[in-house]
C-alpha cells in the first residue's frame, strides 16, 4: 500500500523557517518524480518544488532562494526547507509522487499519490 506522510508544518511569524518532511512507503521511491504542492484557501493548488531520481530539482519562479527540495534516498523521505516565509506562504502543504524520472511543477494531474498535507500558517 503507497503511503505519503508529511509532517512539520505549523504556525511561524513572518521571516521564519520550516523544515517539511514526507516519508514515502509502500513503492519504489527511486524510480518516481517527487514533488511538493500547496494550496491556500480559495486557490488552485499550485507546484512549489520538484526532485527526480538524480537529485534535480525544480522551483516555482517565485520560490527559489527560499525553498529548498531535498530527499533521503536511503529513508524514503522528501523534504522541503523553507525559509525566509511570508504570509502568502501560508497554505496545506503536500507531497506527490510521479511515476517517471520526468519532473513537472505544471500539472497535478501527473501524480498518482499524494500525502493527506501539513498546515503552514505565517502571520506577520
Amino acid at each position: 500500500q503507497v503511503q505519503l506522510a508529511e509532517s512539520g508544518g505549523g504556525s511561524v511569524q513572518s521571516g521564519g523557517s520550516l523544515r517539511l518532511s514526507c516519508a514515502a512507503s509502500g513503492y519504489t521511491y527511486r524510480s518516481y518524480c517527487m514533488g511538493w504542492f500547496r494550496q491556500a484557501p480559495g486557490k488552485k493548488r499550485e507546484g512549489v518544488a520538484s526532485i527526480d531520481p538524480s537529485g534535480n530539482t525544480a522551483y516555482a519562479d517565485s520560490l527559489k532562494g527560499r525553498f529548498t527540495i531535498s530527499q533521503d534516498n536511503t529513508r524514503n523521505t522528501l523534504y522541503l526547507h523553507m525559509n525566509g516565509l511570508d504570509p502568502e506562504d501560508s497554505g496545506m502543504y503536500y507531497c506527490a509522487a510521479k511515476p517517471s524520472a520526468l519532473c513537472t511543477l505544471r500539472s497535478t494531474a501527473a501524480y498518482i499519490y499524494w500525502g493527506q498535507g501539513t498546515q503552514v500558517t505565517v502571520s506577520s
